[in-house]
């Protein structure tokens, strides 16, 4: 995880991401690839898991339990639009999924992660060895977690020490 000094301030603090038209990730979502064979392609996704069965409201300067969680929203896997690429090319340089955008649109049609607003979720980073995207669900994969990345989806920010910090 690149910048994890940052995501590490934000977590602190409680991140929040904005769910909207233009909803895009920050701090965003950048990787370093490493032990990647050099010659076999590889196709990146991410996907957005909810971190647990609770629905959130921010009180007293801080985000506490409000209940259950809403139904889940249809789970999206976002394909990066390098996809596929060697792991030569995608151990030269950082991987940023810059272009992805958090919405609670049923009606996106882009493919984005569908969130449901006041929840809480987990990215997930996943490589999989595989030349083409149709064989993704035959291919091998790993699947990487980074804790510090959780966040709790919102319409507007609530904490004005994340907003400070933005």
């Amino acid at each position: 995880l690149e910048a994890k000094e940052l995501w590490e301030q934000f977590h602190k603090r409680g991140t929040e991401m904005v769910i909207t038209k233009s909803g895009r990730m920050f701090p965003p979502f950048k990787v370093r690839c490493t032990g990647l064979d050099k010659k076999a392609k590889y196709i990146l996704l991410m996907d957005i898991v909810a971190a647990d069965d609770c629905r959130y409201k921010f009180h007293n300067s801080r985000w506490m339990v409000a209940g259950k969680a809403d139904p889940e929203m249809p789970k999206r896997m976002y394909i990066h639009p390098d996809s596929p690429a060697t792991g030569e090319q995608w151990m030269s340089k950082v991987v940023t999924f810059h272009k992805l955008k958090l919405t609670n649109n049923i009606s996106d049609k882009h493919g984005f992660p569908l969130l449901n607003s006041m929840h809480k979720y987990q990215p997930r980073f996943h490589i999989v060895r595989a030349n083409d995207i149709l064989k993704l669900p035959y291919s091998t994969f790993r699947t990487y977690v980074f804790p510090e990345t959780e966040f709790i989806a919102v319409t507007a920010y609530q904490n004005d020490k994340v907003r400070r910090l933005r």
